[in-house]
């Protein structure tokens, strides 16, 4: 193994983690790893096809491959790397809407990350006057994006869930929240006899189609879950959903739910479940992003979450730990 870098240098590396943010940003942004698909390119071409500036482009590039994303392969002359090719758009593991996500409205989120721990409230709304679903309603093109990093994130949770969680014995699941519903599709794929319902805002839901393989399994179905659930189901999917929003309104949503399911029914909560102690956990900074974006969200520790359920009438089961860094909440009627 390699010596450990000095303290000094680890933690510059940290304290500079935004510039490579930026970086990976831009380049999600630009479309590079589209552009070099077909193979290996000149600086200069890319920078005219893709709307740069040749010389910036390059120390963008010379950047981004001292990371191991892109590489020179030739004086200014670039191709992808493995890393690379996860910026890509028809990556089957793409993350370029999530990247640029990231690196724009988060980003800038970030930026108000003292106004938050000071005050405790939402850096999205002190910079942008509003919450973020809000934003996204009035920026169409921006909630695009956003509805595509969500897709980006539920490939490799769709595999960790029904690798985690036994779904065989469930006849109908609702998604709620379940944006384009490629995490309950996948869910449906997997198991034959299920049928399922995404459930979601009418203007999130208006660019999705039902795949001609899931017809007469899938239904789409606009509301709010703030006001109801769709009724008679005996699973409830909520995927990064309880997180967005404050002890008061994640009872809302589940009482809606818990009056809405069938008896017997059950509620699956797919979080990062954050566990005690000071070892790396992605969803101890996860929380930090919760409390800049969004009204009062959190993640929650399993303590927190059996007294959220409580608190709506429901009584947790089991937490299922998956392959991913999240888990498996299920909870049932009180």
């Amino acid at each position: 193994m390699p010596p450990a870098l000095p303290l000094a240098d680890q933690l510059l590396a940290m304290a500079s983690g935004a510039w490579v943010t930026q970086m990976i940003h831009v380049a999600a942004e630009l479309g590079l790893a589209d552009a070099l698909a077909a193979g290996e390119r000149d600086c200069d071409d890319l920078a005219a096809s893709c709307g740069a500036d040749g010389d910036a482009l390059f120390r963008l590039l010379r950047g981004l491959a001292s990371l191991g994303i892109f590489q020179e392969t030739a004086p200014r002359r670039f191709a992808l790397t493995p890393l690379a090719e996860l910026l890509g758009s028809d990556h089957p593991q793409s993350l370029r809407q999530l990247t640029r996500m990231l690196g724009e409205e988060h980003y800038l989120s970030w930026a108000n990350l003292m106004h938050s721990v000071r005050t405790g409230e939402n850096a999205f709304r002190h910079r942008y006057g509003c919450s973020v679903f809000e934003w996204y309603e009035r920026n169409p093109k921006r909630g695009a994006i956003f509805d595509g990093a969500m897709g980006d994130l539920s490939r490799p949770q769709s595999e960790a869930l029904l690798a985690a969680f036994d779904c065989s014995a469930i006849g109908q699941l609702v998604d709620v929240g379940g944006g384009r519903g490629e995490l309950l599709m996948a869910v449906l794929r997997a198991n034959p006899r299920l049928r399922g319902v995404v459930f979601d805002q009418p203007h999130v839901l208006a660019p999705v189609t039902v795949p001609v393989d899931l017809d007469g399994r899938l239904e789409l179905v606009g509301g709010d879950f703030f006001a109801t659930a769709p009724a008679g189901a005996d699973a409830y999917l909520l995927k990064h959903i309880l997180h967005d929003w404050d002890d008061d309104a994640c009872r809302t949503i589940l009482r809606h739910i818990s009056s809405a399911m069938a008896p017997g029914g059950r509620v699956l909560i797919l979080e990062q479940v954050i566990p005690p102690g000071n070892d790396p956990f992605p969803g101890k900074v996860a929380d930090l992003n919760m409390l800049v974006m969004t009204e009062g969200g959190r993640e929650r520790t399993p303590g927190e979450y059996a007294l959220l359920l409580e608190s709506a009438g429901l009584s947790l089961r089991r937490i299922h730990p998956t392959a991913a860094a999240m888990s498996l909440v299920e909870a049932v009627a009180g």
